[in-house]
């Protein structure tokens, strides 16, 4: 094992939460497509620990089943009733079996900016200082309400001491707790069983640990976090809107970095899994969400929110709402599109204006450009579907597919009524309803014969303004009278 590699990583998460006001356990609630909780815990599987331990409390079932749906592998320990962050820990390396020999990482589950490369500092500096424990600390603007880091000459951490009981000289440390420390595994296990409960709380506090083994001679020291947003805990939705602020900030200058344009980064969110090629262009007001990807030369926006969609090279998306779809390469979508999932649209494709499309392939060069929904289909390539056609899928009970061949022409308001097959290079005329299959290279007429009924308004709605205009348009001389 690296000697920076924990030997356990615990995440503190049993907390209820009271301040968020919320049905929802704190540590589930989510920023950037992410848990709280589950920010925390991919930050720890950097570190790649033999052992992920998070301590769940209020709300176990749920926090649990959230873990073992999108964190496979990590281990919970139950903290019955919460007694204090020593407890806490105590139950995860109880949950453990015996006292990890090694670097045993202390976390909280409601810190999702903390990075695993400043969890990697503190494990480095931990190993590099031979401490017992060290504390990660940052240096804020305002330590106001923080416990103060208080050094010695050595820079080793004598104490942590709480706002209320700081001296004037501590109040001006800007130096604070974080609440994260590393720990020899071996030493913090003793130092557990030693832990008193007699304080305000009636709780066994983990920082009474550095004491008691401060005082047992050995070393206290802290690693400094170089960006101290990182240590910020969410405690209310106001918090959890700033930290979903600051972590938007990071996602999108890592992104610009590396290559893409964010027109407007103030009006642009994004998950922590999307993914960019260098030279994608985002345009204002656009939400990209789960698993999107956008590559190279793509410009999605402005106002277009995409989930679990991939954007191929050169493509446009204008306006757009699209769900679990693949967009080809050089493919256009809107503007005023709505792309559900299982559409995948060929190279150069179009799905256009008003576009609605759910289950469906549409082949190279294919357009449907404006005010059609297309449902549970294949269509070939460079075929052109007319203005309001409607694939009709559904029976009221069952879906059925509806396949058009390459190198057709649809007219407009057609409806195709599945199952249906439309062969290669088939036309089909305007208005018509295709029921049966049309074979490639027919015309299908499916329409009513036009009657025209000469003099009905005038007999039927005599004195209406469109019979007066009737009047005009055939040069009666009533109309003069």
């Amino acid at each position: 094992m690296s000697a920076n590699r924990p030997a356990a990583v615990v995440v503190l998460a049993a907390g209820e939460g009271t301040r968020m006001k919320s049905k929802t356990p704190k540590v589930l609630h989510e920023i950037a497509g992410r848990s709280l909780v589950g920010h925390v815990v991919s930050a720890a599987r950097e570190l790649e620990p033999e052992h992920l331990v998070v301590v769940v409390g209020h709300a176990r079932e749920q926090v649990k089943g959230h873990l073992e749906a999108h964190y496979a592998g990590t281990r919970t320990a139950v903290q019955e009733e919460q007694n204090g962050t020593g407890h806490a820990v105590r139950m995860a390396l109880e949950e453990l079996g015996q006292a990890p020999d090694g670097t045993v990482v202390v976390v909280c589950g409601d810190t999702p900016l903390l990075s695993g490369e400043t969890l990697k500092a503190l494990a480095g500096t931990h190993a590099a200082d031979g401490n017992a424990v060290t504390v990660l600390t940052a240096e804020v603007p305002d330590s106001t309400g923080y416990g103060r880091i208080v050094r010695d000459a050595s820079g080793a951490v004598t104490e942590i001491v709480e706002h209320k009981d700081a001296s004037a000289e501590q109040l001006a440390i800007r130096e604070i707790n974080s609440g994260v420390f590393a720990f020899d595994g071996k030493l913090l296990a003793e130092a557990l069983g030693k832990v008193r409960t007699d304080n305000s709380q009636g709780e066994e506090y983990l920082t009474d640990v550095l004491s008691i083994l401060r005082e047992a001679g050995h070393r206290v020291g802290a690693s400094i976090a170089g960006d101290h947003r990182e240590i910020l805990g969410i405690n209310n939705r106001v918090q959890l809107a700033e930290a979903r602020a600051l972590l938007n900030q990071r996602l999108l200058e890592r992104a610009m970095m590396a290559g893409v344009t964010v027109v407007d980064p103030a009006s642009v969110f994004v998950d922590v899994t999307v993914t960019f090629e260098a030279d994608a262009i985002v345009l204002p007001g656009t939400q990209l969400l789960g698993a999107t990807h956008i590559a190279e030369d793509a410009v999605v926006g402005p106002n277009s929110r995409l989930k679990d969609t991939r954007v191929g090279k050169g493509a446009r998306v204008d306006n757009t709402v699209s769900d679990t779809a693949v967009v080809g390469e050089g493919a256009s979508v809107g503007p005023y599109a709505y792309l559900r999932p299982g559409t995948n649209l060929g190279a150069k494709a179009k799905a256009g204006t008003y576009v609605e499309m759910k289950n469906a392939t549409i082949g190279e060069g294919t357009k449907v450009p404006h005010l059609s929904y297309v449902g549970d289909a294949t269509i070939g390539e460079y075929t052109n579907i007319g203005a309001a056609s409607v694939f009709v899928n559904y029976d009221g009970e069952a879906k059925h597919h509806t396949t058009v061949g390459s190198h057709c022409k649809t007219g407009s308001d057609n409806m195709f009524v599945a199952p249906v097959t439309i062969g290669d290079g088939a036309y089909t005329a305007a208005g018509s309803v295709i029921t049966k299959d049309v074979p490639a290279g027919a015309l299908a007429v499916a329409r009513g014969q036009q009657r025209n009924i000469e003099g009905w308004v005038a007999r039927k709605r005599p004195g209406s303004a469109a019979a007066q205009a009737a009047q005009v348009a055939s040069g009666d001389s009533a109309s003069e009278s």
